[in-house]
């Protein structure tokens, strides 16, 4: 890594049918749409208004192959309406199913987990992509790694790595090179130190393929976006990066304007600020720099605390140079000024800025300057900032994801119960899963879940175990709460006047992991 300034990861070129991605081009955008495959109408008008929104590269669930076969019509449809939005086809389990979307998306995203054994269909995708130009990208999920790389590897950022490279090999082994690579997680820490990692690694070997940053299941809302914009940012501020995608569990076109926030954010880093002590600096691993354990808000700040506000526009290289250079173990809190008038777009900029250097553990204590804004929203932007960072947890956690043509339910309207329901809780992570294909393993993380089993069923977790299993969706709710009362971990909501929402929450504990 560059420390001292921004400099941008060179890669290669990868045309996804009518979209370059990488090359030192500009920050491609992606989304996902929401509905079912099958209906071409339906799934043709949501590209639609995603491209609308500035969204160049859109992906639909192929989980059979009915749904892989319907990308024929819906390409040609969005062609036929002048739409040059690229295509990308999600198949998680079926290899069969992969070979029969080759013949008509511009990409296919495949899960190394289903090709572990060489059997010749990793080598038929490749002939398939090669012979149409169809793109791939090796999509490496924190969740679902095969199970022979977690039994020597767990599932650690490195596991992850292990899982990307091995098909890299083995692409360049076919003199393939249509090739973007992710590694996505709900957990920043994992996410950033797994891209870190994979960037290294692939530099030791001379690849230079793309890589697609996101934040899995980052849920929905001002919190969702803080969540994605400290991943996404941390590694956009390193010069990783070629495409994005905000997964939010909202309207996929929501996602858009978040995305294109960040990439026109890191547009532009300009400036270089000497690091005299790299060797203090631990990219791969969270490492605490000074003794405080807890990060601090503004009203939390000692007198005595030295705050490092930001002048340039590259304020997290510059306070990155500045904290490194302090001496070992002296605390010191982190400021940057901003003049926004959207409060959303404020803090998905501080988020970025200032988050990743919680992430990595460099910062004791935020500040956000914004005098437009009251005391009390920038101390909640700051307290999701740290919570995002996983450095320090004030509320409920939810790991909750965009939804996809398998959810089974309405999944933004249920989050939003949820939330109703359980948001005064503290320090505890709530899987909220549209089906089963990532939710058991996207949130391994959480402490219960709610996943969609069937049409109207609901199996809810208790960490990765089942509890119950199809569940009435109607009772389902009522269940999660009864099982979390069950399990000690349930807390009355306080009067509205003590609620965490109006800046007088408890004080939270720490929970850097």
């Amino acid at each position: 890594m560059e420390l001292s300034q921004y400099i941008r990861r060179k890669t290669r070129e990868v045309p996804v049918g009518p979209v370059v991605i990488g090359g030192g081009r500009p920050v491609a955008v992606q989304s996902m749409t929401n509905t079912d495959t099958n209906d071409t109408a339906a799934s043709v008008a949501q590209i639609e208004r995603i491209a609308d929104a500035g969204c160049s590269v859109v992906r639909l669930t192929t989980q059979g192959r009915r749904e892989a076969e319907n990308l024929g019509p819906i390409v040609a449809r969005l062609r036929a309406d002048g739409y040059d939005t690229a295509v990308v086809a999600d198949v998680h389990f079926l290899p069969d199913v992969a070979l029969t979307a080759a013949s008509y998306a511009d990409k296919v995203r495949i899960n190394p987990g289903n090709y572990a054994d060489r059997d010749g269909a990793f080598e038929k995708l490749i002939a398939r992509c090669r012979e149409r130009g169809v793109a791939l990208r090796i999509g490496v999920n924190h969740g679902s790694l095969a199970r022979r790389i977690v039994d020597e590897w767990g599932d650690t950022p490195r596991g992850m790595v292990v899982s990307a490279m091995e098909f890299l090999r083995r692409c360049r082994e076919l003199d393939f090179d249509r090739v973007v690579v992710s590694m996505k997680s709900s957990n920043t820490r994992v996410m950033v130190a797994a891209y870190r990692l994979l960037a290294d690694e692939m530099a030791r070997e001379g690849m230079d393929y793309p890589l697609h940053l996101g934040v899995t299941e980052a849920g929905s809302g001002l919190e969702g976006r803080i969540k994605s914009a400290v991943g996404i940012g941390a590694l956009l501020a390193d010069g990783i990066g070629d495409t994005i995608r905000v997964s939010l569990t909202e309207a996929p076109e929501r996602e858009i304007p978040v995305a294109r926030l960040l990439a026109d954010h890191f547009a532009e880093r300009p400036g270089r600020f000497p690091v005299r002590h790299p060797e203090r600096f631990s990219p791969y691993e969270f490492r605490r720099r000074s003794a405080v354990q807890v990060p601090l808000t503004r009203s939390e700040l000692p007198a005595d605390m030295p705050v490092l506000e930001a002048c340039s526009k590259n304020p997290t290289a510059e306070l990155r140079a500045a904290l490194l250079d302090l001496e070992p173990g002296c605390p010191a809190a982190v400021s940057c000024r901003y003049c926004e008038s959207s409060l959303e777009t404020l803090a998905v900029k501080a988020a970025a800025d200032l988050g990743p250097l919680f992430l990595d553990g460099l910062a004791d204590g935020i500040r956000i300057v914004a005098p437009q804004f009251g005391e009390g929203e920038l101390e909640e932007v700051e307290r999701m900032i740290l919570q995002a960072a996983r450095v320090r947890f004030s509320r409920t956690e939810y790991i909750a994801c965009p939804g996809c043509g398998r959810t089974l339910y309405d999944l933004e309207g249920t989050l939003a119960r949820i939330k109703e329901r359980t948001g005064h809780l503290k320090n505890l992570r709530i899987g909220v899963m549209g089906c089963i294909v990532n939710g058991p393993g996207e949130m391994a993380d959480a402490d219960y879940g709610y996943v969609g089993a069937a049409p109207g069923r609901i199996t809810l977790y208790k960490g990765r175990t089942v509890v119950e299993r199809n569940i009435p969706q109607h009772e389902a709710i009522d269940r999660l709460e009864a099982l979390i009362r069950a399990n000690g971990d349930w807390t009355d909501a306080p009067a509205r006047a003590e609620s965490p929402d109006d800046g007088t929450a408890a004080e939270p504990q720490n929970a850097a992991q």
